[in-house]
C-alpha cells in the first residue's frame, strides 16, 4: 500500500530528502516500521494555566505537564490497516521524564481521500481528529501544520480551547540524525507545550506483526469524523 504521506503529498513527496523520504514512506511492503531513539533537547509548557489541561492529556496519552532537558525519547512509527481498511501510520513517541516515569503521545495517521489531507487521530481512543497541512520546507525537510479539529462524531472544537500546531522536521546530514521541533500555541494565550531535539532511526522489516500496544484501543470509524464540510474548516486547531 502507499504510505499515507506520500499520498497526502504526491509529486512533493519526491521533494523530501532521501532520509525523509524512507521515514515517512513506511508502508509495510518495504518497512513494516521505523523506530526513532534519541533525546529531546528541551521540552516546555507554557504557564502555569497550562498544568491542569496538560495533566488532563495524560489520560489519553497526548500532552503532559513534565518539563526538562536532555530528556531520553523513542517514537514508533507502523504502517498497518485498520478495521476500516484504512492504511495507517502509527506515532507513539514516549518521553523519560523522570527516572521513573514515562509520558507517552500518541497519535494515528490516515490519509482522508475525499480532501486529500492527513487526519492526526489523537490518543489512545482516537476522540479527537485533526486535519494536517503537510509540504516541504523547500530543503528537503517535512512540516505539518494542524488545520481542523472535530471530537469524535464530528464536532467542531471550539477555538476558544484549542491550538496551533506545528512540527518541523529535517535530516542532518553532518551529525547524522533526524531533528525535530514541535510547538503548540494558542493565539489568546500564547506558548502551550513543545519540544525539540534529535534522533536516529531503525527500520522493521515488512510482515513483522504490528505490536498491540502502539494501535490505538479504539478507532473512529470514517463516516463518523467530519459533521462539517471543508468549506468550515477552522484555522484554530489543536495537536
Amino acid at each position: 500500500m502507499t504510505s499515507v504521506f506520500q499520498q497526502a503529498m504526491g509529486d512533493g513527496f519526491n521533494r523530501l530528502h532521501p532520509r525523509l523520504q524512507r521515514r515517512f514512506g513506511v508502508d509495510g511492503e518495504r518497512d513494516q516500521g521505523c523506530i526513532g531513539t534519541g533525546v529531546m533537547d528541551r521540552v516546555w509548557r507554557g504557564g502555569a494555566f497550562t498544568v491542569p489541561f496538560l495533566r488532563l492529556g495524560t489520560l489519553r496519552h497526548i500532552l503532559f505537564p513534565e518539563t526538562g532537558a536532555a530528556i531520553p525519547f523513542t517514537i514508533e512509527n507502523y504502517a498497518y490497516r485498520d478495521t476500516y481498511a484504512r492504511p495507517t501510520l502509527t506515532f507513539v513517541r514516549t518521553f523519560q521524564v523522570r527516572p521513573h516515569r514515562r509520558r507517552r503521545f500518541d497519535a494515528t495517521m490516515v490519509h482522508d481521500p475525499v480532501r486529500n489531507v492527513v487526519v492526526d487521530y489523537l490518543g489512545t481512543t482516537q476522540h479527537l481528529a485533526v486535519d494536517l497541512d503537510v509540504s516541504t520546507d523547500g530543503a528537503g525537510g517535512l512540516r505539518l501544520r494542524s488545520t481542523t479539529q472535530t471530537f469524535r462524531g464530528g464536532i467542531r472544537c471550539p477555538g476558544a480551547v484549542t491550538g496551533d500546531a506545528e512540527v518541523h522536521e529535517t535530516w542532518d546530514a553532518d551529525a547524522g540524525c533526524f531533528r525535530i521541533r514541535v510547538s503548540v500555541t494558542n493565539r489568546r494565550f500564547g506558548p502551550l507545550f513543545g519540544y525539540h531535539g534529535s534522533f536516529t532511526t531503525s527500520y522493521v522489516p515488512a510482515g513483522t506483526p504490528v505490536p498491540a500496544a502502539v494501535r490505538p484501543l479504539r478507532e473512529n470509524p470514517p463516516d463518523q469524523i467530519w459533521a462539517l464540510p471543508p468549506s468550515t474548516a477552522s484555522s484554530e486547531p489543536f495537536m
